[in-house]
């Protein structure tokens, strides 16, 4: 486990933030990143743009279309992590599909990541099966490959549980990333399963958004991922939304941890 990971869920709760790259621009970006972990963020999560995002609700995927819009290049995210390197030590996180990091190179790509300061990276469309696609040249570059459960894993649950390293990403819910009104108790069950195979924490995101949400994940939960109800703000308040940003962290760090 990445020593940066790893002390973001030592005696905490951790809350962990995720917002899209260069949406609407690479400034606002690492302006929002410092101020996150300014207000308390355990980890970030930085999504890398791409315009075809299959587990991102329409909220993200908007986003997407933004940034990318707006001409984002992968070059720039490694620049982001090296800027953000320079005043935070904050662990951070990519989620990112197949099709970008192959068509860089995956080596090239997760050495100058790992370069650059990246502690993990999350693939939605790799599956369980095909993660020696990436696992040894994470290991490499001291990166860690976060793992996802959801719903459907069920009995691989236990199996992609006892692999996991840095955290292990819960899915909340079936469907893809959005703000839901309720959430069920798929979550819990779980992370219980999940608990039975592994010491790595656990954190669910998918859905969560309000703080009386955040409570009620973070009785079971080592860490809950909020990110639609983040990009939400920054669509609506664009260059103006670092404060608003930063007041919501504070309330939903303060709602995990009492």
């Amino acid at each position: 486990m990445s020593n940066r990971i790893e002390r973001a869920f030592e005696g905490r709760k951790a809350f962990i933030p995720f917002l899209t790259c260069n949406d609407p621009d690479m400034a606002l970006t690492l302006d929002l990143v410092l101020s996150m972990a300014d207000a308390g963020s355990a980890v970030i999560e930085l999504g890398i743009p791409f315009s075809d995002p299959i587990a991102e609700g329409p909220v993200i995927q908007k986003a997407d279309e933004r940034a990318l819009q707006a001409g984002f290049k992968l070059t720039q995210f490694f620049s982001l992590v090296e800027q953000i390197r320079k005043f935070s030590n904050i662990p951070l996180v990519c989620m990112t599909y197949l099709n970008p990091v192959y068509h860089y190179g995956k080596e090239r790509f997760l050495q100058e990541a790992g370069a650059a300061g990246l502690d993990g990276i999350i693939v939605p469309d790799l599956p369980y099966e095909s993660r020696i696609e990436l696992e040894q040249t994470c290991i490499d570059n001291n990166i860690q490959r976060i793992n996802m459960i959801a719903p459907t894993s069920r009995q691989r649950i236990c199996e992609v549980a006892s692999h996991s390293k840095g955290f292990l990403y819960c899915v909340s819910s079936l469907g893809v990333t959005g703000m839901r009104t309720t959430l069920g108790d798929t979550a819990r069950m779980m992370v219980e399963q999940a608990k039975q195979a592994t010491n790595t924490p656990c954190a669910v995101g998918f859905g969560i958004h309000t703080e009386e949400q955040a409570r009620v994940i973070a009785e079971f939960a080592d860490g809950i991922i909020v990110g639609s109800a983040i990009v939400n703000l920054i669509a609506h308040y664009g260059h103006n939304s670092v404060k608003p940003v930063e007041t919501y962290v504070r309330s939903m760090k303060k709602a995990i941890t009492g």
